[in-house]
């Protein structure tokens, strides 16, 4: 090796060493807000977290004790009709863009997909009120997971989108050749292959909806009893958090960080189990 490439790679060695400690600084510094918020709502909701809080209903306004059930079913409720709505019309929608991405349809669904992914949750909310609720008049579970399926849209298609493109042509041309039909190949060969990423990002964006307050405030509202149906008002964590943070009573307050802390616990839960699926299709 020459001098003159012996001091190249030591000054191309020392930048790399300083890019990395400056990767790692700005990885600590955004770690640091993140583990204080997460060390916070744990000191705060773990002392009001009890077995009452999973089995009994709100009691009075005044009185101490009970709990959240009710909000807790009707969260995984919520949640569970908003993912049957919105993940298979995402998951279709991504499969198109993917497969028919040169046309001009596909362009317009993958711009409207982008902006609708920038649109304000409170703005979905106001837009399913006025054309959900006001017909219906009357808030319900329905309105409120139409509100987060509709969150929910562009992030499933344009996680299936990106993930489709990166199956091999190779494969969609074998299928071809073999005489199968463009939405059986999209199906059968292109969504099987892309199917543990697709399934990653569909849990991310129930994790993403999973904490959205304001469009259940126009939606589903609240309820302080059990929901006989899907088209009556429903309690949900989020809501009982912002209505209990809001009273004056101190055991309202510590609830409501047990309710903070166990929203933060299916999120958490919820974003590890789409980073396993990742990286056991990685392994694969």
């Amino acid at each position: 090796m020459t001098p003159e490439a012996g001091t190249a790679y030591a000054g191309r060695k020392l930048a790399s060493r300083i890019a990395t400690f400056a990767c790692s600084v700005a990885v600590a510094v955004a770690l640091v807000p993140l583990l204080a918020l997460l060390l916070y709502v744990v000191r705060r909701g773990a002392g009001a977290l009890s077995i009452s809080f999973f089995t009994q209903l709100p009691r009075p306004v005044g009185e101490t004790g009970g709990g959240m059930v009710n909000a807790v079913v009707g969260t995984l409720e919520l949640v569970l009709l908003a993912s049957v709505m919105g993940i298979p019309v995402g998951v279709a929608a991504g499969l198109f863009l993917a497969e028919y991405r040169a046309t001009k349809l596909a362009r317009i669904i993958r711009f409207a997909a982008d902006v609708l992914a920038g649109v304000p949750s409170i703005l979905v909310g106001v837009v399913v009120y006025a054309t959900v609720v006001v017909r219906m008049k009357h808030f319900s579970a329905f309105a409120g997971a139409i509100s987060l399926a509709v969150l929910m849209l562009p992030l499933v298609a344009r996680t299936t989108d990106e993930l489709a493109r990166t199956v091999p042509d190779s494969l969609r041309e074998a299928a071809l050749a073999l005489g199968a039909s463009r939405w059986r190949i999209a199906i059968h060969v292109v969504l099987r292959t892309a199917a543990p990423g697709i399934r990653a990002g569909c849990m991310l964006a129930v994790a993403r909806v999973s904490g959205e307050t304001a469009p259940l405030l126009f939606t589903a509202f609240n309820n302080r009893f059990w929901n006989e149906s899907l088209f009556d008002p429903t309690s949900s964590l989020q809501v009982q958090i912002f209505t209990y943070t809001m009273s004056p009573y101190d055991d309202w307050h510590a609830q409501a960080w047990a309710a903070a802390l166990v929203l933060v616990a299916i999120v958490v839960a919820l974003n590890v189990g789409a980073r396993r699926i990742l990286r056991t299709r990685r392994v694969a």
